[in-house]
């Protein structure tokens, strides 16, 4: 985790992570929050956190997501925060603050919209198409073979995806060799036990969903559907000319954008 002196409870913000990476993908964006005053805290989730990879996807199911989450803003004792997730790290999100809304200030997620509008957009839109890498994740062990066994074939998918050739070596230290890569997976292999109403779960915080047109995993569609789950100020931003990897790539944007999001929920009235 990383951190600044805090200036008041309303300035901290928790910064979730997504697939294939660790905490260390907010280094950027974090830096910038801290010159803006905030607290971050940045843990390595559920699978990447050498010391909290339970074995099976049962384990990775979206309530314990959540509870993990959860766990964390308790143990901090410091009120509600701001919430913040990319890619899986969103989903983490969204979840968390539909069913504790009492733990959280502002959402902002990067990415990955609300899992109602992913399906919805999967039905309408190319996101299907977008998405089979999902659909070969659910497989037992293979996919970890065929990484290790070919990892040329993951440096050119990754880099096919925006990642930087620095992006990719930390992907390959953290995750591959550092023996976090089952645990990621089963982020996705978990997904068929995830409870169908969170496809349905409002979100009643303030929320600012964040999506780049250079995005090879999600549609513009689910970002333009996300703001239908949120029954709260809700805002859209849409980044030009930027990958999928908007914490590294676009992080004064992003920071920024978090900021704003988080500034406007604090000053509503209760």
């Amino acid at each position: 985790m990383s951190g600044t002196p805090a200036r008041s409870t309303a300035t901290l913000v928790v910064l979730l992570h997504g697939f294939p990476q660790t905490g260390a993908s907010w280094d950027d964006t974090a830096a910038l929050l801290h010159q803006r005053g905030y607290r971050t805290i940045v843990p390595d989730q559920r699978g990447y956190s050498p010391r909290a990879r339970p074995r099976g996807r049962f384990a990775y199911r979206s309530s314990r997501l959540v509870a993990d989450t959860v766990a964390l803003i308790d143990t901090l004792g410091s009120g509600p925060v701001h919430l913040v997730g990319h890619d899986w790290g969103a989903v983490a999100a969204w979840s968390t603050a539909a069913r504790r809304p009492d733990l959280v200030t502002s959402l902002t997620t990067v990415s990955v919209p609300h899992p109602g509008a992913f399906l919805r957009a999967m039905l309408g839109s190319d996101q299907l198409f977008r998405s089979y890498y999902m659909f070969l994740f659910q497989l037992p062990w293979l996919p970890e073979l065929a990484i290790r066994s070919r990892p040329r074939v993951l440096e050119r998918t990754l880099a096919g995806t925006g990642m930087t050739p620095a992006q990719i070596d930390q992907v390959r230290q953290d995750i591959v060799r550092g023996g976090a890569l089952t645990g990621g997976l089963n982020w996705y292999r978990a997904m068929v036990f995830n409870h169908p109403a969170a496809l349905r779960a409002r979100v009643t915080v303030p929320t600012t969903h964040v999506w780049s047109d250079g995005d090879t995993a999600l549609s513009r569609r689910s970002a333009e559907l996300a703001g239908q789950y949120v029954d709260a100020a809700y805002r859209l931003e849409i980044l030009t000319g930027v990958s999928h990897w908007v914490p590294e790539e676009a992080a004064t944007t992003l920071a920024a954008i978090i900021d704003r999001t988080a500034t406007e929920a604090a000053s509503r009235p209760v």
